[in-house]
């Protein structure tokens, strides 16, 4: 990957349909995402799409699913297939996987297999779809070999479309993505890279207080429109965070083409500005510009 032509590199975006057409939510949590983002209807793209609509944007993405089928009974889409078709598009695609917590030793084999043998550069999780809570010493083996293998762990945060309008959620417990349980987890794996993913409604402040306190944890912006970040998140992302924040878009639901162009209106400090578009996610990524 050639970092120096990139314009932007997007650390959030799903792959939301395999090969074969499996979906990585049930119906009924797309449905309910659509309507959260107003997405109504909108477009699942192959991951072969998303390496040329990012490439025709001279940007790169971090590419994942999600792995809940402990709690939804929905099988994810395989993390091999998302690393291969990366691979295909290693120009523009950086694959990240996920694993449900619950799955134990047998998850543990996964991620060090993912790494070592399909290149996967990074973990998702989403502790509210997987029913889990951060701070669960059930994960921690799982925490313990990604902190050894050298890759980040990004954490869903805050509030979730998915299953939002939903009798009861869908299921879905807000309270397990509160980043202040992440607290733990940067305490106890203290040189796992960590990103708090999305401004975190209603924890945005204990976003910021983990982030600070903490050397490896890191907060990406996707998820939300900037034109909407609470002004304490920009602040910080001004100063402080300055070498901490990250571009996500939440593509597809979000575009990239939607958040920069609201992100280009929202009063950042001019050389701060490459950083969180490029420079940020290039160093935590290992992409070193050459």
């Amino acid at each position: 990957m050639d970092v120096t032509s990139l314009t932007a590199i997007d650390v959030h975006t799903h792959a939301e349909i395999s090969k074969d057409g499996h979906g990585a939510l049930s119906p009924e949590l797309l449905g309910a995402s659509e309507e959260y983002f107003k997405a109504h209807g909108h477009r699942q793209p192959t991951i072969d799409e998303m390496a040329a609509y990012y490439r025709d944007r001279r940007m790169a993405a971090v590419v994942f699913t999600v792995d809940a089928e402990h709690a939804t009974g929905h099988p994810r889409i395989s993390n091999e297939e998302v690393a291969e078709s990366c691979a295909a598009h290693a120009d523009v695609l950086i694959p990240f996987a996920s694993i449900d917590p619950h799955k134990g030793r047998a998850g543990v084999r996964e991620a060090r297999r993912l790494v070592t043998e399909h290149g996967v550069r990074g973990f998702k999780f989403h502790p509210s779809i997987q029913a889990f809570s951060p701070d669960d010493r059930v994960a921690y083996p799982l925490y313990e070999a990604i902190e050894e293998l050298g890759v980040p762990a990004l954490f869903h945060t805050g509030q979730t479309g998915i299953g939002a309008g939903v009798p009861g959620g869908g299921g879905i417990r807000l309270k397990y993505s509160n980043p202040m349980l992440v607290d733990d987890v940067a305490v106890d794996f203290p040189e796992l890279r960590i990103i708090l993913a999305h401004p975190s409604f209603p924890w945005q402040d204990e976003a910021l207080a983990v982030a600070t306190h903490k050397p490896h944890v890191y907060i990406d912006l996707s998820g939300w429109s900037p034109k909407y970040f609470p002004p304490q998140l920009v602040r910080y992302a001004n100063s402080l965070l300055k070498e901490k924040v990250l571009f996500g878009s939440d593509y597809p639901v979000i575009t990239p083409d939607r958040w920069l162009a609201d992100f280009e209106k929202l009063d950042i400090k001019p050389e701060v500005r490459p950083r969180i578009l490029k420079h940020n996610a290039a160093k935590l990524l290992g992409l070193l510009e050459k």
